[in-house]
């Protein structure tokens, strides 16, 4: 047994934390996992945890007792912004305890994110184009090929047991309990969202089709892509109260610097539930500033082929960004990222962007990308093999040899064993 014990807080609704638990346990670590509602007792439970029932205004006298009694030396969680994490990761961060989230990926569709302090705003990565590519030149080439695939179903299944389990027993074996994140509340969320999804699938083609007679008129046109109203990256990495205020004021300034020629694309975010009526709201507000003939609303599509001929794209901080800084595309972001860097991002107001933007530094989106894959990018998915299993080996290493956050030369990495 060595020193070293790791604490796991919430996660996925899977056997993803619970079986790099099982790797670092095996290789003479002590790993705990903390359960703070039935969700996830279901998929982690057993000696190696601890049911915590308390309420979340007691958690923090809680947690700084048990990381100093069992000589924890790391804590690991899914995102920085949960409720009961942002207290865990202050005590942490003063009491020396190392912090690693893990999330889904910056780069798409088969990489995760392990960051060490967390993501945006709290996150390591290089904020400037020197940093950057000193980084990069001390990594080797990202390898993007697909190698996994994720399956939507398993986790739609695992996140509709997870919530409905709280729903229906939570009250009973954890009657404190409240839910961590700002989706709204299952009873709603899942029949509105199952519905959205039934009726985008529908209207796909009728998408693709008003897709390609955009393409066809050759207009000048600027994308903006949404992304999920209670996404943490919108509550806490953003300068906006809702979304709502990112889109009021995108059209508002759209309407105001661009000439009759120009038009603006907003795509609803594929995953979102249907509780704000955008297509309404964008009508709305495009009427409002005058450019209701030149504002399309899209639910469906092709984000990649939309983005690759546009002018550019506006977003607030959606890892969408990214693949834009790949096709070419300049990209203007409203809110905190990791890839808002001078050389990659529009640097300027918005109200000039639609005029006075340039494509970025090719060489800073190699070095981007790179860097990337290097350091705070694991391959592999969360829920169907072998992408799973991948996931959890570079977990494992990461975390045993204390290197999140830190360079790996990728063809080294993947000849290295635990």
């Amino acid at each position: 047994m060595n020193d070293l014990h790791f604490v796991f807080l919430q996660g996925m609704p899977s056997a993803f934390f619970s079986r790099i638990a099982n790797e670092l346990s095996r290789l003479g670590c002590r790993a705990t996992g903390i359960n703070f509602c039935v969700g996830d007792w279901i998929f982690w439970h057993g000696p190696d945890t601890v049911n915590y029932r308390g309420s979340l205004a007691d958690w923090p006298a809680f947690i700084e007792r048990f990381f100093a009694s069992n000589r924890v030396t790391d804590i690991v969680m899914l995102g920085d912004q949960r409720t009961f994490h942002k207290p865990a990761i202050e005590i942490a961060r003063r009491l020396g305890v190392r912090v690693s989230v893990l999330d889904f990926g910056y780069l798409r569709p088969d990489w995760l994110t392990l960051e060490r302090d967390g993501k945006s705003a709290n996150s390591r990565f290089p904020k400037s184009p020197e940093a950057l590519l000193s980084l990069a030149s001390r990594v080797t080439k990202a390898d993007q090929a697909r190698r996994y695939t994720d399956s939507f179903w398993k986790m739609a299944r695992r996140d509709l047991l997870y919530s409905f389990s709280n729903v229906l027993v939570g009250w009973i074996f954890f009657p404190r309990y409240r839910r961590s994140d700002r989706r709204p509340h299952p009873l709603i969320y899942f029949p509105a969202i199952g519905l959205r999804l039934f009726f985008a699938r529908i209207g796909q083609r009728r998408a693709l089709e008003r897709m390609q007679a955009l393409f066809d008129a050759k207009a000048r046109y600027f994308v903006f892509p949404l992304q999920l109203e209670h996404d943490f990256q919108i509550i806490a990495y953003s300068p906006f109260e809702s979304q709502g205020d990112a889109v009021r004021l995108v059209i508002k300034s759209f309407a105001a610097y661009t000439d009759a020629g120009t038009r603006l694309v907003v795509k609803v975010h594929p995953w979102d539930p249907g509780l704000t009526n955008w297509r309404k709201r964008v009508a709305q507000w495009a009427n409002e500033f005058g450019v209701g003939d030149r504002v399309d609303y899209f639910d469906g599509g092709d984000l990649d082929e939309m983005t690759r001929r546009s002018a550019g794209m506006v977003t607030v901080n959606s890892t969408a960004g990214v693949r834009a800084l790949q096709l070419g595309t300049p990209v203007m972001a409203l809110g905190e990222t990791v890839y808002d860097i001078p050389g990659l991002t529009y640097r300027g107001r918005l109200d000039s962007y639609w005029n006075d933007a340039t494509p970025p530094n090719p060489a800073l989106v190699d070095a981007l990308i790179n860097a990337m894959a290097a350091v705070i990018q694991i391959r592999g998915v969360f829920f169907a093999e072998p992408g799973m299993t991948a996931a959890v080996r570079e977990a494992v290493t990461r975390l045993y040899n204390g290197t999140v956050g830190e360079p790996v030369v990728r063809a080294e990495a993947e000849r290295r064993t635990y």
